[in-house]
């Protein structure tokens, strides 16, 4: 980065003389499954974000395919900078989305092929699908060029370093040994 660079959101505004379309462009094949197997949770996000279109920078947009094995999720998560709009092109989804405190409201749908459900920014959601037989694929349209994901079981258990076992044992009004064993497993991360 130049020390002259121009910077929007944390990313290099190019000279408008040096931008080509290449810079609006990505082979990103979202008509193609994605493999779901090597996912604890059986989900495979592709990312289409900022850090892969430059062009994106200072939009306000992305997108994502999610592709969901037989009886797969895209667990509780949330997004701190974006709404999101997820449309289901196969299958069947189970979605919700939680309020805030005091309420914690669930909002909740059972989605099928063609149905479109709205998560506002920065509540924790979830996609679920309940056909233990057949995948079930979604585009996710999202009102950030950079919508941020966290999902709520690996920052709280599988943060690093990792939230004091005692803390989290209070919190969740379980034993610390239950707190080990969660902060044991291998957070893995669905998101390419």
């Amino acid at each position: 980065i130049s020390l002259h660079a121009v910077l929007v959101n944390g990313f290099v505004c190019k000279d408008p003389k040096a931008v080509t379309a290449e810079d609006f462009f990505l082979a990103a094949k979202l008509d193609m499954p994605r493999d779901t197997k090597m996912s604890k949770v059986g989900s495979n996000v592709t990312l289409v974000n900022v850090m892969k279109i430059a062009g994106l920078n200072t939009l306000g947009i992305s997108l994502a395919r999610i592709d969901y094995a037989p009886l797969g999720e895209n667990p509780p998560h949330t997004h701190p900078r974006a709404t999101e709009i997820l449309t289901v092109l196969e299958g069947t989804l189970y979605v919700g989305f939680v309020t805030s405190n005091p309420e914690n409201k669930l909002f909740s749908k059972e989605l099928r092929k063609g149905d479109v459900f709205v998560f506002p920014q920065g509540l924790i959601h979830f996609q679920f699908n309940p056909n233990p037989y057949k995948p079930a694929v979604a585009i996710a349209a999202l009102s950030s060029q950079n919508p941020g994901a966290i999902t709520i079981a690996n920052a709280v258990f599988g943060s690093n370093p990792m939230i004091s076992d005692d803390i989290l044992a209070k919190a969740f009004q379980v034993e610390k040994k239950t707190v080990d064993w969660l902060q044991a497993q291998f957070w893995a991360d669905n998101h390419n």
